[in-house]
């Protein structure tokens, strides 16, 4: 018997001809035994070395930092794969960025009886994910050039939290999947610091209405010195289906982290969105490649 699925509250604004997709396509598993683990700063966390798979030792390479959603933490070493991280320890997107250091924090969440979970991302966690980051690169690398913080969700809520606290600590920001936008001074304190930001989120979030919450602050998001905007109108599985997820909530299309996870590519190799068709590695890739030309 064919699975009956609630209908998706966005149901009738699809265009015409699209269908809908239930799972995310990309392989969840497969390399997470190229993470490693480790506790820090009251924190487990997992990590990926790329000179453990063929890069050479060298004092420049990038560290990702990838800060997964509420309640990911309590899923043992999926959260590797909910927060995004995953296949960006594969070999594809490793020699597309031409080697990263990953890094994996993970909150010290509990859940209830009743299901509600405590311990997520919040400001009390900000000098830890600061002490950690430090403690990482100064035991775990020869030495790193771009510390790049990415969110998903809730994560990218505290990606802008810790941007606040600390705006001068990091080097790229990609929060995905917010509308906690920081506040213009905020903005400006970044931009003038050179930090670049490349903002994600679909047009039909479902938790974050895109209209009221998103679009009033998208122009001074452009008017940073070093943005990339990235606000498709859905988000999609490798399929080319619009993606559909529902835990007793509709969220497919908040979780365009899925999407990234695929380097916003179809199955077939082709891109996603006409506006990035090499993928989010491929912009990476530029953009690291711009900051090292920097004089």
């Amino acid at each position: 018997m064919k699975e009956e699925r609630p209908s998706p509250p966005w149901i009738n604004e699809i265009p015409e001809g699209a269908t809908i997709s239930y799972d995310p396509t990309y392989p969840t598993g497969s390399f997470f035994d190229r993470f490693n683990k480790g506790s820090y700063s009251g924190m487990k966390y997992y990590f990926y070395d790329p000179t453990e798979h063929g890069y050479p030792n060298k004092e420049d390479y990038p560290l990702m930092i990838f800060l997964h959603g509420t309640g990911n933490a309590l899923v043992g070493d999926l959260c590797i794969n909910y927060t995004g991280a995953e296949m960006y320890a594969s070999d594809e997107y490793q020699n597309d960025i031409g080697g990263a250091y990953i890094l994996v924090p993970v909150a010290n969440e509990v859940q209830d009886k009743d299901g509600n979970t405590t311990g997520f991302w919040d400001e009390d966690y900000v000098e830890p994910i600061i002490d950690l980051t430090q403690y990482f690169i100064k035991n775990h690398t020869n030495g790193i050039k771009e510390k790049i913080l990415l969110g998903n969700s809730s994560g990218a809520r505290f990606t802008f939290t810790i941007a606040k606290k600390h705006p001068e600590k990091f080097d790229i920001l990609v929060p995905v999947g917010t509308s906690d936008i920081p506040d213009d001074e905020t903005l400006d304190i970044l931009s003038d610091l050179g930090v670049t930001l490349f903002y994600a989120i679909c047009k039909h979030d479902e938790f974050f209405p895109y209209d009221t919450q998103v679009a009033p602050r998208i122009d001074k998001l452009r008017g940073m010195k070093n943005s990339f905007i990235f606000t498709p109108d859905w988000t999609y599985n490798g399929d080319k289906g619009i993606a559909s997820i529902n835990f007793g909530f509709e969220m497919g299309q908040h979780c365009l982290m899925n999407g990234v996870q695929m380097n916003l590519k179809f199955d077939d190799g082709t891109p996603m969105y006409a506006s990035l068709p090499r993928g989010f590695t491929g912009w990476l890739s530029d953009e690291l490649k711009r900051r090292k030309n920097i004089v």
